[in-house]
């Protein structure tokens, strides 16, 4: 199997693992790093985003073979101790009910604040539509981006 070294969360980590390996599963099954979770397997609900190179991305269609040379961040890079403004909302809000969701909507969200600093509440509905959320939690996911914007300011 070929070798692959990814940049994931600051890191250089290798990885030893069929060139059409998801990203998911290397993180996952390969770096035991769980807080990416699977929901479809076809980048539909949201799931399993993290970051790269800053852009909110599903990893359960991205190739690990085409991911040299790029920064990954994951659910567990995004904060040392938990306490990004976003994370932050996050709690504030008491968005989690299941939870299962929630760390393809914080990756989601960190990502469109990190471009949009004063998001509209349309804005940000257009930015989380594609992350499902099974509870239907979504206004107080709405409110916890407001919050965190504010946060971010």
């Amino acid at each position: 199997m070929p070798n692959y070294n990814l940049n994931i969360n600051g890191k250089m980590r290798s990885v030893s693992v069929d060139e059409d390996t998801p990203l998911l599963w290397v993180l996952r099954d390969e770096l035991n790093l769980v807080g990416t979770k699977f929901g479809c397997g076809i980048a539909q609900c949201g799931a399993c985003t993290v970051h790269i190179d800053g852009v909110a991305t599903r990893s359960c269609q991205m190739q690990v073979s085409i991911l040299d040379d790029v920064k990954i961040t994951t659910i567990e890079g995004l904060s040392n101790d938990g306490k990004h403004p976003v994370q932050e909302a996050w709690k504030e809000i008491d968005v989690p009910q299941c939870g299962y969701c929630q760390a393809g909507q914080i990756m989601t969200a960190t990502a469109f604040l990190n471009e949009n600093k004063n998001p509209s509440e349309e804005e940000i509905r257009q930015a989380m539509h594609g992350n499902i959320c099974r509870c239907a939690s979504y206004n107080r996911i709405e409110k916890a981006v407001k919050v965190a914007a504010k946060k971010m300011s």
